[in-house]
C-alpha cells in the first residue's frame, strides 16, 4: 500500500483551499496555480497545484522532486494542453516540459 499517497492528497486539498482564504488567498494566488491536464495514456483529467512564475503569456513551473512526480513528463517532446486557473480564470496554453543536466524540470506554459 502506498502510504504517500494520501498524505499528498491531503497537502494539496490545503493548498488548493488556501488559495480560496478570504485573508491569504490573493497572496496565495499569485504563486500557487492550479493545472488541468488530460494523462496521455490514461486519458484521464487530472488537477494539482503547483508553483509557477508568470511573464505575460508564459507562465513557468519549476517542478519539485522531479523524479518523485509523474504529470510533467505528459509534456516531454511536443508537449500538450494545460489548463491553469490564472486571474480567477480558466486560462489554456501549450505546455512542453523540460529536464536539464542538473536533474531539475521546468514546464513552460505559453498561453
Amino acid at each position: 500500500m502506498d502510504f504517500k499517497r494520501p498524505l499528498v492528497h491531503r497537502v494539496n486539498k490545503w493548498i488548493v483551499g488556501l488559495r480560496d482564504a478570504p485573508l491569504v488567498g490573493k497572496l496565495v494566488r499569485k504563486g500557487i496555480t492550479v493545472v488541468s491536464y488530460t494523462g496521455r495514456r490514461s486519458g484521464r483529467t487530472f488537477t494539482t497545484p503547483v508553483g509557477y512564475q508568470r511573464k505575460g503569456d508564459l507562465v513557468k513551473i519549476q517542478v519539485m522532486m522531479p523524479d518523485a512526480k509523474t504529470w510533467w513528463r505528459n509534456f516531454l517532446g511536443e508537449g500538450g494542453p494545460l489548463t491553469l486557473e490564472l486571474d480567477d480564470a480558466e486560462r489554456t496554453g501549450h505546455a512542453t516540459s523540460h529536464r536539464d543536466d542538473k536533474g531539475r524540470v521546468t514546464v513552460r506554459v505559453q498561453l
